[in-house]
């Protein structure tokens, strides 16, 4: 009977042991996931202060850049106000005479910058506006042609269509501009992505056919001869 007792007594030790044991693992095993918690909210928090930091600088350069471009718009549109003025001694009709618009080269490449910036920020909107605000006042300046093409860009996240609208007028209106051939490629890719081969293939044509020399027909040729 003591013997009996005996086994059972260390029975129930071992089991007692061995449930202590188990304890203690799964309470250093809590410990170690509440270590890991703290450790992951610890870098969430940083992560989130972060990722808060680099919103505040983006709004407040796009702010600043809208800023800026409202500035230089507003001095563009201060000189077209300002009347002509005509020496009497000279001669000439002083009375219903428009000044003839001319715009400081350093004012339009300014807006073009700014709005360029503005695309390449994420705000196509906006830059949308300057482009199309340079091309109406300004449309035979050099920048004009380029400006026309960022335009077209501005269009192909939201409205392909408007896109397409854009880069035609690229083509058309400054045939002989490096931008024509790449207009027309980037033309091909969007019919390509609304699934009109045969379309596509028509301007990577006219790319080669055209701009035999540019950088876009290289590209075009690997469109219309894959295994080439």
């Amino acid at each position: 009977m003591a013997r009996a007792d005996s086994v059972r007594a260390d029975y129930l030790q071992n089991t007692l042991g061995q449930i202590m044991t188990l304890q203690r693992q799964v309470l250093d095993s809590i410990d170690a996931q509440d270590r890991r918690l703290a450790m992951f909210r610890g870098t969430l928090r940083s992560d989130m202060t972060e990722v808060q930091r680099q919103l505040m600088q983006i709004q407040e350069l796009t702010g600043q850049s809208q800023q800026r471009l409202s500035e230089v718009q507003d001095r563009l549109a201060a000189r077209e106000r300002v009347p002509m003025v005509v020496d009497p001694e000279l001669g000439g009709d002083t009375t219903g005479a428009a000044p003839e618009q001319t715009a400081p080269q350093s004012s339009v490449d300014e807006v073009y910058q700014v709005a360029v910036s503005l695309l390449n920020r994420g705000s196509p909107q906006t830059a949308r506006t300057a482009f199309q605000q340079l091309l109406r006042q300004y449309p035979d300046h050099e920048r004009a042609q380029d400006a026309q093409f960022h335009l077209a860009e501005s269009w192909e996240g939201s409205d392909p269509d408007s896109a397409v609208a854009a880069y035609e007028l690229v083509v058309q209106n400054y045939p002989n501009s490096p931008r024509a051939p790449t207009a027309l490629y980037r033309l091909g890719l969007l019919a390509e992505q609304n699934g009109d081969m045969e379309t596509a293939q028509v301007y990577y044509t006219r790319v080669v056919s055209g701009y035999p020399q540019s950088d876009a027909a290289v590209l075009a040729r690997a469109k219309l001869n894959p295994d080439y």
